[in-house]
């Protein structure tokens, strides 16, 4: 292991293991002047980019009927907290195509839970 890995190493956070597919509902520390509140955001993991500390991952939601998308840093302090509330089974690693697609057209198939 090389110093830059070691570094790293201490600025990552505990987070739970997500995938593609999975409806998340992200935490997120907004501020506003002076005060500090959080900001829920929900919506379905469509991509995630590892790499350590430097790992992110997109979430896609629709809202008012428009598609918007955020990507998140995964160990950032921005990130309050991560939720997973559904799994869906993908086969792919990047959903792009839900781009393209609305309404029920968008829906996975979920997958069971094994607790």
């Amino acid at each position: 292991m090389n110093a830059i890995e070691m570094i790293e190493r201490s600025q990552l956070v505990d987070r739970p293991e997500m995938r593609s597919g999975d409806t998340v509902r992200v935490h997120v520390k907004v501020r506003e002047g002076d005060k500090e509140r959080i900001q829920v955001f929900e919506g379905m993991v469509i991509g995630m980019h590892r790499g350590g500390s430097r790992a992110s991952f997109t979430v896609r939601k629709v809202s008012f009927g428009q598609g918007v998308e955020r990507i998140f840093p995964l160990h950032s302090p921005i990130v309050d907290k991560i939720e997973v509330i559904r799994s869906a089974k993908v086969r792919r690693a990047k959903l792009y195509f839900l781009r393209d697609l609305r309404g029920k057209a968008a829906r996975m198939k979920e997958k069971k839970r094994t607790n």
